[in-house]
């Protein structure tokens, strides 16, 4: 899937539920919590949780929680750009840009 059919796919199905109308702030507010969610995640697939009300996780269901939960962010980010009509594509070209830029390449 394109990148760009991604953030359509995303727009369109959190816009049925109604989450896509969210302010700016909101979204934000959604984003860190993803964000937080995915560095839970590492931290039990890198060192575990070491907590005696959680089972242990096999490697591939902590890899499985850590892909999702990094979708959870890419979700949330695509809906953020698509506040201010940014696209993905748009988004990462700039990144890359400035990044060429910067180290001279």
């Amino acid at each position: 899937m394109e990148i760009n059919d991604v953030q359509t796919w995303i727009k369109h199905f959190y816009g049925e539920r109604g989450w896509a109308s969210y302010s700016p702030f909101i979204r934000v507010g959604f984003l860190m919590e993803e964000t937080g969610e995915v560095a839970r995640a590492v931290r039990s697939y890198e060192i575990g949780r070491d907590r005696p009300d959680e089972s242990i996780q096999s490697k591939d269901q902590l890899r499985q929680d850590l892909i999702e939960e990094i979708g959870d962010v890419l979700g949330n980010i695509s809906l953020l750009a698509d506040l201010y009509d940014i696209s993905l594509e748009e988004a990462f070209t700039a990144h890359k840009q400035k990044l060429l830029k910067r180290f001279n390449l």
